[in-house]
């Protein structure tokens, strides 16, 4: 703000100058005049040069007064319009008029003050005062700035509440950083919903219109950027709001929730906890809030392992892992490029403060991961490596097997081997029912963590199944972006597909909250809220690029994958569900596991997947798995 006070100082400083200036030169015009007047015995239209300070003094402090009630004094250079010119005319008007008509009611002056006097006054310096004020805005802004006005971002901000009076504020402060990206905002106007804001300002930024003039208001006041500034928004006007900004071509920024914004040493300003929007953001629910205390006791002080640590699933748990002050993270991967990326990627967020220990290894391979759990002993085990693509795996399912399946197995036993507290495996909802390979391996995965929990001692064994993860690897929406930015069609395999979907964040702290609330067996299912139609997705996606979807961006149904199902389900039939002290998060009932049966089946699988035939694999799957239906898509 003191940027802001510092330009009414300024522009009180030149209208007082301009007063002076203009009532000793329009005195001395009269007087000139007069001089002719004086000839033919008229009266005198000028007064004398000390009655004339006073009287200019006078009139420069009734201005002040006038100006600033009229918002004169209230605006940005860059904004200055004819609102702001008439606020000026009316503030100086009034300001003449008042001192005038005072001084002459009370004969302050016995001589009196002329009217022409006055009336010349009036005229030359509102004229100096609006020139003035025009060339504030067509030079000084200009030769400031000069260079950078092609890189304004012309910006209408959704609300007209605190944030926005707050975003307002930063984006004003970063003008005085020259290395500042903000600095290039340029605040057009505002919108809200509340009509008595309409025609109001917040900091010289007026209110436009509602909501619903969004569309409208960026067409014609050439908007390239959207700030949707209302964090405590519901989520129903949340999702009506941004729909009308992605019928625009503009670029959309939010203002996170309420419950997400930072206000602290490190978070000073809103302006830079505003993001781009996320697909997440059309899905229709809030996020997912969990119990960070309890996810902070069970992870505090503990030597954690993440197996698939590179991967898009592993990587978050790590990340936030890391924030819970673990004693050490082993992080295992098979790809070296992944765990590099993470690994690096915490020595720069955190430096030594946590200890991380990156590995490359193979969850197949027992023997070498029966020395990385001899060494470092972990008390908790998020497994989370596995070949997840669908399509991938129908044509190797040996692959899935070896990986997945045995995988598991091994990770499974060596935490119950080496005496782990808990050991967490990811799942999904393509286990239920499955209709391809990855899910039927999945589920066998699931078998085997239930068949660990019924006889293990001190291991608690646990599965979390949760639906499509925004963002991760394998999800639609990367692809779907790599479409849109090359310029080809956004494919989708059928029209009415629809889908589970949550976010990485949301998906990592369900699996932490498991791990902290688990006692062994249980499945955790996380209630997602309705499922998405995956063409609303990409509709909304190709809106979020300022694209029209079918007629700037074609979206082709190229139908049905290979074991892909029209919806996914969450639980199988003979599942039933238990609530938990999280209203959002519920457990599967156990079901008993024939220890010896599941054994023998797993034995001959492992001999079909190392000889390779995958004929015989998804047989034996079918076998282990009854519910495996893969000759079936609905």
């Amino acid at each position: 703000m003191r940027d802001f006070n510092a330009k009414k100082i300024i522009l009180m400083i030149a209208d007082a100058l301009m007063i002076f200036a203009i009532g000793f030169f329009s005195n001395l015009l009269l007087m000139w005049i007069d001089i002719g007047r004086d000839v033919v015995g008229l009266g005198s239209f000028h007064i004398d040069w000390s009655t004339l300070t006073l009287v200019l003094a006078i009139q420069v402090l009734f201005c002040f007064f006038t100006l600033y009630v009229s918002g004169a004094y209230a605006f940005f250079w860059r904004l200055l319009g004819r609102h702001e010119y008439l606020r000026c005319v009316l503030g100086a008007a009034a300001g003449f008029g008042l001192s005038g008509a005072l001084m002459n009611f009370f004969d302050v002056f016995k001589s009196g003050v002329p009217l022409l006097l006055l009336g010349v006054q009036f005229v030359l310096s509102l004229c100096a005062m609006l020139g003035f004020r025009w060339f504030a805005k067509r030079t000084v802004v200009n030769l400031t700035e000069a260079g950078r006005a092609e890189n304004y971002e012309r910006t209408l901000i959704v609300g007209a509440g605190r944030a926005a009076m707050m975003i307002l504020t930063d984006i004003e402060n970063a003008k005085k950083d020259p290395n500042n990206p903000s600095r290039n905002i340029l605040p057009v106007g505002l919108v809200d919903d509340d009509r008595s804001k309409l025609g109001s300002k917040i900091m010289g930024v007026p209110v436009l219109g509602s909501c619903a003039d969004i569309p409208e208001l960026c067409k014609k006041s050439g908007i390239s950027l959207i700030v949707f500034a209302i964090p405590s928004c519901t989520e129903d006007d949340r999702q009506r709001i941004l729909a009308l900004c992605s019928q625009t071509q503009c670029k959309i920024k939010m203002v996170p929730y309420l419950s997400q914004l930072l206000f602290d040493d490190s978070h000073p300003q809103l302006l830079n906890q505003v993001k781009d929007i996320r697909i997440e953001d059309l899905l229709g629910r809030e996020p997912i809030t969990f119990d960070k205390e309890q996810t902070k006791a069970f992870v505090e002080g503990k030597v954690i392992m993440v197996t698939g640590g590179g991967g898009s699933i592993g990587s978050e748990l790590v990340r936030q892992i890391a924030n819970y002050n673990p004693k050490k993270i082993i992080i295992v991967d098979i790809y070296e490029n992944n765990a590099y990326d993470i690994q690096q990627e915490l020595m720069l967020e955190h430096g030594d403060e946590v200890d991380v220990v990156t590995l490359i290894a193979s969850v197949r391979d027992f023997e070498k991961m029966d020395k990385i759990f001899a060494h470092y002993r972990p008390q908790v085990v998020f497994h989370a490596a596995a070949h997840k693509h669908v399509p991938l795996m129908e044509t190797s399912p040996e692959e899935a097997v070896k990986n997945n399946i045995f995988g598991t197995f091994n990770i499974a036993t060596l935490a119950e081997k080496y005496l782990v507290d808990k050991f967490i495996m990811i799942s999904t909802d393509k286990a239920v029912n499955p209709t391809n390979v990855m899910g039927a391996t999945k589920r066998a995965c699931e078998m085997i963590v239930q068949y660990k929990a019924q006889h293990a001692d001190k291991t608690d064994f646990v599965t979390t199944r949760f639906g499509n993860v925004l963002g991760s690897n394998g999800s639609v929406i990367p692809l779907f972006r790599r479409q849109i930015e090359n310029g080809k069609p956004v494919t989708v395999t059928h029209p009415d597909i629809i889908r589970y979907f949550m976010t990485i964040p949301e998906a990592v702290s369900l699996v932490l909250q498991a791990g902290a609330m688990a006692q062994g067996g249980e499945i955790f299912v996380l209630d997602m809220g309705e499922p998405v139609k995956i063409t609303t997705l990409a509709e909304n996606l190709i809106r979020m690029y300022g694209k029209v979807p079918y007629r700037d961006v074609e979206i082709k149904f190229t139908g049905l994958r290979p074991g892909e199902k029209l919806f996914e389900e969450l639980l199988m039939n003979e599942e039933g569900l238990k609530s938990t002290a999280n209203k959002k998060i519920f457990i599967g009932n156990q079901i008993t596991i024939d220890e010896s049966d599941l054994l023998e089946k797993l034995s001959r699988l492992k001999k079909f997947a190392d000889d390779n035939d995958s004929d015989k694999v998804v047989e034996m799957l079918s076998e282990i798995v009854p519910t495996f239906n893969h000759k079936t898509n609905r």
